[in-house]
């Protein structure tokens, strides 16, 4: 006999109102429950102080939650003072797309992801955009990105969760009777509009306008099933708004051909269908006064390809575009595009290359411009392909305007030396290459010889101070330019390194294989060198004792940024400082930090 579908409960912006909506919740569980989960979207901490105390009766565990609770939204008054200490356990840090356990049977949601939650597909962006929240509480482009990669995963999303309302909802929707603010378009993102219509949920949950809507279902472009959207209210609102719903919807993955396809009669076109053309012609109107039709659509990479006979404006895979490869072949939905591939490894913006515009602006650090044969393609690209030719549009070139020269302590021929921004521990540096370039295993052989100078200088230099040195590297195709790490740590805790890599490695649930089991770390890269292929996504780790550990990360796999310093923050007992950008520190200490490196480093300087 089938298991019964699960029951879900449905939540807009909590805004700190917890004891509201868990009474609400027990007496719904009561009357026609049991429910499995309940998800809230929206803004969930409070907008005003005076909610703090009942925020933290549940978070700090004085009263329990009563059903396990997911929420995105983490921004509001308290958020950074409960969400911290959950962010630096160490089994919550760069591992886990399911939730981050706040309290018992509350979790948060944080960044973007996927999960399985009682046989149901769930996707999720959680926050709002960063650059309306001064980077505090917001999703940002690698949370994007990493959903424009889950849409093109085989399989249906049965959930899609948002803390905004899509812009455009409202084209070919019945808005007689809807209430007005569904007309309106603040509060709305295009972003959300652009990821609705690519993962193609059944339903789309979404929170922060403040008012109930469930719009009728909407038709996909390639796909069987229609998306149902259901936009909640603020819990406690004063005009008796719905602020919570129930839904028991069956798992897609269990669902027969015939019930994935019905299509009830209220059905309408999707909203988004026009959603690229109507974002062109608002670009179109911005440059008419400077440009002419013919040159808008030389700048516009969409309609460019679309008169050159490419796939009517469909959409970049973004796997395909940033590793060379797509899991799905010829099954995927996205354009798998060899020039745009090699565009987007020459630094230029891939949201440039699929949309023909970046909303980032001159925020975003990759090139908004093409280069054909010299060509000018937009106001200013002779001067902007220059630059990217010649890296200036990167943070680390020497020879860009970007670069932080006050952290450079030594420059050789090939490579170069510096603090890191955000150190993890005292003299954390970089070794970076002095010329443009993705990873340092496509370096010539004469830098890898000047890399290993370096290296043996820094270990030697820092064994004078009882300590032992951690390299690694994290080689991924859209990586903009080369970094080897090199943290130093205590002499004492050498022997720990592989070990604590291999069950952090074992958590996320591979195991690293080790190149050299004879500990001679220059054949180690020597080998590892030959064996890369140059469009392989891999993560390696040379331990004290000269072994390199090596993962190769699948294209499908969501493998954490940040995974080396995570590790190396635990084994120091410093899990507060395993995002880098917790540890900044003021132009004036890094100056002072630089030049007390320079001093004890000197005589051992490979460049002097």
């Amino acid at each position: 006999m089938a298991s019964p579908p699960p029951r879900i409960l449905l939540c807009g912006d909590v805004v700190g109102r917890l004891r509201q909506l868990f009474k609400r919740v027990n007496a719904v569980n009561q009357s026609t429950g049991p429910f499995d989960a309940l998800l809230c979207v929206g803004q969930f901490f409070p907008d005003t102080s005076d909610r703090v105390d009942e925020l933290s009766e549940y978070l700090e565990g004085r009263t329990a939650v009563p059903i396990p609770t997911y929420f995105t939204g983490d921004y509001g008054i308290g958020a950074p003072r409960f969400l911290s200490p959950a962010a630096k356990i160490a089994a919550s840090r760069g591992f886990k797309t399911d939730g981050i356990e706040v309290c018992p049977n509350l979790y948060w949601l944080k960044g973007s992801g996927k999960f399985a939650l009682k046989g149901l597909s769930v996707v999720y962006l959680s926050g709002k955009s960063s650059s309306g929240l001064d980077g505090s509480g917001g999703y940002n482009v690698d949370d994007v990105d990493a959903l424009r990669a889950l849409a093109e995963e085989p399989g249906i999303v049965d959930l899609f969760l948002s803390n905004e309302w899509p812009l455009g909802l409202a084209n070919g929707a019945n808005t007689s009777e809807a209430p007005t603010e569904v007309m309106d378009p603040s509060g709305c993102s295009p972003i959300i509009a652009e990821l609705a219509a690519e993962i193609k949920p059944r339903y789309h949950i979404a929170g922060t306008k403040g008012i109930f809507y469930a719009r009728e279902p909407y038709s996909n472009s390639e796909a069987a099933h229609v998306t149902r959207f259901i936009g909640l209210a603020i819990v406690g609102n004063k005009d008796k708004q719905r602020f919570i719903h129930a839904l028991s919807p069956t798992p897609a993955s269990t669902m027969s051909t015939s019930e994935i396809c019905t299509r009830p009669p209220n059905t309408t076109l999707s909203p988004y269908k026009d959603l690229a053309k109507m974002a062109h012609v608002g670009e179109a109107t911005k440059r008419s006064a400077t440009s002419d039709d013919t040159q808008y659509w030389r700048y516009d990479v969409s309609q460019k390809r679309q008169r050159q006979g490419g796939a009517d404006g469909q959409k970049l895979c973004f796997n395909f575009t940033s590793s060379g490869s797509c899991s799905r072949g010829d099954k995927c939905h996205f354009r798998h595009d060899a020039d745009a591939r090699e565009h987007y490894l020459k630094n230029v913006c891939f949201d440039f290359l699929n949309k023909g515009k970046c909303e980032r602006g001159s925020d975003c650090k990759f090139v908004h411009s093409l280069s054909e044969d010299g060509a000018s393609l937009s106001r200013d690209s002779r001067s902007q392909s220059d630059q990217r030719r010649s890296g200036r549009n990167c943070w680390f070139c020497l020879s860009s305007p970007n670069v932080e020269s006050h952290l450079i302590l030594s420059i050789g021929e090939s490579y170069y030396c510096a603090l890191a921004k955000g150190p993890l521990v005292q003299n954390h540096v970089l070794l970076l290459p002095i010329e443009h370039c993705p990873n340092t295993l496509m370096m010539s052989s004469e830098s890898e010889a000047e890399l290993g100078m370096y290296k043996q200088a820094l270990s030697t230099y820092f064994k004078n101070q009882s300590k032992a040195v951690v390299y690694f590297e994290w080689v991924f195709q859209h990586n903009p330019h080369a970094n080897l790490q090199v943290i130093p740590i205590p002499s004492s805790k050498a022997s720990s390194v592989q070990k604590i890599f291999n069950l952090a490695a074992k958590r996320l649930g591979f195991e690293f294989s080790v190149l050299n089991t004879d500990e001679d770390s220059t054949q180690g890269r020597k080998l590892l060198r030959s064996q890369y292929n140059g469009k392989s996504n891999l993560f390696y780790v040379e331990v004290p004792e000269g072994k390199i550990l090596l993962h190769t990360v699948d294209d499908n796999e969501k493998f954490p940024v940040q995974f080396g310093r995570e590790v190396l923050a635990g084994l120091s007992n410093m899990p507060d400082r395993a995002d880098w950008r917790n540890c900044k520190v003021s132009k004036e200490e890094e100056v002072q930090m630089v030049e007390a490196f320079k001093q004890g480093f000197g005589e051992f300087d490979p460049a002097r």
